[in-house]
């Protein structure tokens, strides 16, 4: 369960980092590609989840 609950919430940091990097705002932009990677950092420790049996 905690593979599918990491890979949800990365996919859910990548889209609201994308979202933010949309902005006009410099420091939004900033904060929206940190996010994206937080997002993206959360999703591979699902995947590594899922390969080891959740034992990460």
């Amino acid at each position: 369960m905690g593979e599918m609950k990491d890979k949800a919430k990365g996919l859910g940091n990548e889209i609201a980092g994308n979202a933010k990097q949309m902005s006009d705002d410099p420091k939004t932009r900033a904060e929206g590609k940190a996010q994206e990677t937080k997002g993206e950092a959360q999703n591979l420790k699902g995947e590594a989840k899922g390969a080891m049996g959740n034992k990460v």
